[in-house]
């Protein structure tokens, strides 16, 4: 989950552009910080443990100049977080220094090895070792190309590197496996890097990379191999041309535009991104093709991790509502335990939003083994998941710089509640076909707009609760409660458990004493819950209802009612209405505790290690 970048320029000077990138790749990682330069012959490298910022100064990194090099920002996998761990990574003779993002395996064995032959290794990680085997390498060869390539069959595991050979200038060498890495070409030079926002200040035109390719770049060029298993081979210039994708996103999209966080920026754009993300699926023939699909597969599979499985479930949930269609919501890390019942008449359903989810992908691969049909939905054109899918249906949210998903999670909800709505006219279960989610749908851009609004002055004054609470639901208001607590968890370390409000009478509710907090996330389909409610109220519990301004519920003198926009009675709009009470709560509870909410502990924006 580190972020990578590497820059080769015809003239000027990297170092601000690599900086500029770090800075954009700092939500995969900030654990410590590094970066390489090529200058007179020779690499420089300077690294810390810390935030870039931080580094920038103590280590005084504007001062470097040269037209290549490499950076890095980790999130630690292999090694404690410290200034040796730090990446780069370099060889006894301090001619290569290598980034690497991604995890190798048979890391002891190597170790062993190279130590066995008189390697110094200084550091706990496991990028150090591709540095010394590569010196090794390239001292045999002679040929960086045939080094790299030798290197890379020596490696199990998952990477994505980015190179500096100082008896090369100009050059920045890549290899990409089973980690997310893209190529951007420019008019000034060249770039590779983890994340399409990190090169966006050098060009929009980028190259997808897949599994096994590698190569260089130079200020005026690239050239891609692919692995086979004899050795390797070039990829045409012609395909690579092909290969070339435009980028809508603008560098402007990837700063903070004034906010003082990410967070809340995105946050604020949720009405932008749900806007954009229906109207571009809804007259989209994959849409339309996707759902057909599901029509008519014997089983539906949904596989995702995080909050794109909480999307999931929303899915799952109008898919039974919408097109009488049964689905199984799976925690992408366990879909062992489905793989003997897949088979071709499986269609799987995957969620990314990075579309380079590590759990994610390793599932959909397994499943497409075993004959499956592939239907992606991620945010990202040319991610991993978008490559392997049978089809891709995208949402448009832009760039999410923030660990925390916002508005990729409602853009999520609205291409998938699209989805579902498809597949029951698709089915043919729908009195007025998808109609019934397509005109809720459509204006769900001014609903979300006024669910903020009405939310914000509650999520400020509910942003000091500290301690453990629950955040209990029925039906759509279940699923809606976990990403609720996902959010207050992982942004303002506060406990939050979310539960289905009927089953805490079998246990949870013993934890309920005076001044305990209990949010409750009333939907239409579950009124019910007011009896949940009650419950906790009765045994002492601070208790918070949420809902729909036109939802009647008979709630007594006690508990809190913090009415948002009205749904109609519509399903279809509820998690518009609700989840951004929760995103500002979370958000104003973190700001409030001194924390950032845009870099939270251990955590980083897309997992992309096993």
């Amino acid at each position: 989950m580190c972020g990578i970048i590497g820059i080769t320029m015809r003239r000027g000077n990297a170092t601000p552009i690599i900086v500029e990138g770090l800075r954009r790749l700092e939500y995969r990682g900030y654990d410590s910080v590094g970066v390489a330069l090529q200058s007179g012959g020779r690499v420089e490298i300077r690294k810390a443990k810390g935030t870039i910022d931080s580094f920038v100064r103590k280590a005084s990194v504007m001062s470097l100049r040269g037209q290549t090099g490499i950076g890095h920002t980790r999130w630690a996998t292999h090694g404690p977080p410290n200034d040796v761990n730090a990446h780069p990574h370099t060889d006894c003779r301090g001619e290569i220094a290598v980034v690497h993002n991604g995890v190798i395996r048979n890391y002891s064995s190597l170790r062993e090895e190279l130590a066995a032959r008189g390697h110094r290794i200084i550091s706990d990680t496991d990028t150090e070792l591709i540095a010394h085997l590569l010196e090794e390498e390239a001292s045999g060869t002679g040929s960086m190309v045939d080094a790299l390539a030798r290197t890379l069959s020596r490696l199990q595991g998952s990477y994505a590197l980015a190179i500096l050979y100082s008896r090369e200038p100009g050059r920045v060498y890549f290899a990409k496996m089973h980690s997310p890495l893209i190529l951007a070409l420019g008019e000034e030079g060249n770039a590779v890097a983890s994340d399409i926002t990190a090169v966006l200040d050098v060009s929009r035109r980028i190259i997808p990379l897949n599994d096994g390719e590698f190569g260089w770049i130079g200020p005026e060029g690239v050239e891609i191999y692919r692995l086979t298993p004899s050795g390797y081979t070039r990829v045409p210039p012609r395909e690579v041309e092909s290969r070339v994708k435009f980028i809508e996103w603008t560098p402007e999209a990837a700063s903070k535009a004034g906010y003082p966080h990410f967070m809340i920026k995105e946050i604020y754009e949720q009405p932008q991104a749900v806007m954009e993300t229906f109207n571009g699926a809804v007259d989209d023939p994959a849409l339309a093709e996707a759902s057909r699909l599901i029509a008519g597969a014997r089983d539906v599979l949904v596989v995702a991790a995080g909050t794109s499985y909480h999307a999931g479930l929303v899915f799952s949930y109008h898919l039974y509502r919408l097109a009488r269609r049964h689905s199984i919501p799976i925690i992408a890390s366990e879909y062992k335990q489905y793989s003997p019942a897949v088979g071709e008449d499986t269609v799987v359903v995957a969620v990314s939003q990075s579309g380079e989810t590590y759990d994610t992908l390793a599932a959909v691969r397994e499943y497409q083994s075993l004959g499956a049909r592939i239907v992606g939905v991620t945010n990202v054109v040319g991610s991993a998941l978008d490559r392997i899918s049978d089809i891709t249906v995208y949402t448009r949210a832009g760039p999410e710089i923030g660990v925390a998903a916002t508005k990729t999670y409602l853009a999520q909800v609205t291409v998938l509640t699209l989805l579902a709505g498809y597949t029951g006219e698709a089915r043919g279960v729908l009195d007025r076909g998808a109609r019934e989610v397509r005109e809720p749908l459509s204006r769900v851009h001014e609903v979300v707009n006024d669910a903020i609004r009405s939310s914000e002055p509650y999520a400020k004054q509910l942003a000091g609760l500290e301690g453990s609470m629950y955040i209990l639901g029925r039906g759509l208001g279940s699923h809606i409660a976990r990403e609720a607590a996902l959010k207050v968890k992982e942004i303002a370390y506060l406990h939050a458990e979310a539960y289905p409000a009927g089953e805490s009478k079998h246990g949870p509710i013993a934890l309920v004493e005076p001044g305990f907090p209990v949010f409750i996330v009333a939907t239409s389909d579950s009124p019910e819950v007011a009896g949940n409610a009650i419950e906790m109220h009765s045994r002492g519990g601070r208790v918070m209802v949420t809902k729909p301004a036109d939802m009647g519920l008979e709630i007594p003198r006690g508990i809190e009612v913090l009415d948002l926009p009205p749904s109609h009675g519509d399903p279809v709009l509820e998690p518009f209405i609700l989840a951004p009470f929760y995103q500002l709560l979370a958000y104003y509870a973190a700001v409030k505790r001194g924390y950032d909410p845009d870099k939270p502990r251990n955590l980083a924006k897309t997992v992309t290690v096993e």
